[in-house]
């Protein structure tokens, strides 16, 4: 059987979110073996002692969820929680500009997180697809990719759900350059294993527990 874990970022960004249940999150990380968990930067020095011992990666966000501050800020973001132990760093493009067709400032805002960070350090790029159009998505995902991202991310869930259309686009647009992670609304195997058929390499959802749960009671 696919081994679905090695997919999944283990999520929680709800601003509510307390430290009890950022244990709780680290430990169900560790229990299932996801590929990493995404917090709130605030919440970075507890998961990395936390998950010091494991295999489980720290990843957390930038610019999140707007992407609509200042390119300084993101770059002042970034450093701030790589240095805090983050080794994957989700950062929200400013999405504005992308609608704008000013892609010379689409670029030069992500291009200055991926040369603030060190080469180890995994940047994903959230392209917030569910506020762009198809002509958008494409032109956004090309200058992502040759600004030397990791991955091109869908959704930060805060603004709809993304679609295997989405996924299946971004794939077919840089998949051959970078790896996509589906994220937003993502809550049941069905909807994993459609997304890693779309050409998805990592699922990030805020369900992962109930999803493999379901997914072992079917094995």
């Amino acid at each position: 059987m696919l081994k679905i874990e090695s997919f999944i970022d283990h999520t929680l960004l709800k601003p509510e979110a307390t430290e009890s249940q950022i244990r709780d999150l680290c430990q169900e990380a560790t229990d299932y073996n996801f590929k990493a968990v995404c917090i709130n930067p605030t919440h970075l020095q507890l998961a990395v002692s936390l998950l010091k011992d494991t295999d489980v990666k720290i990843g957390t966000v930038c610019g999140f969820p707007l992407g609509a501050s200042q390119t300084e800020s993101k770059v002042c973001e970034a450093e701030a929680a790589e240095n805090s132990g983050a080794q994957e760093i989700d950062m929200v493009a400013n999405i504005g500009a992308i609608k704008d067709q000013n892609f010379t400032k689409v670029r030069d805002d992500i291009a200055a997180v991926r040369q603030a960070l060190v080469g180890s350090t995994i940047l994903k790029v959230i392209l917030e697809c569910s506020l762009l159009t198809d002509a958008e998505i494409r032109n956004a995902a090309m200058i992502a990719a040759d600004s030397g991202v990791d991955f091109l991310k869908t959704s930060t869930g805060f603004f709809g759900a993304t679609t295997i259309g989405q996924v299946n686009l971004l794939y077919e647009t840089v998949g051959k350059k970078v790896s996509i992670k589906a994220a937003g609304g993502i809550r049941d195997v069905r909807m994993v294993m459609a997304m890693i058929e779309a050409g998805a390499s990592r699922i990030g959802t805020s369900s992962a527990v109930k999803i493999m749960r379901e997914y072992n009671a079917s094995a």
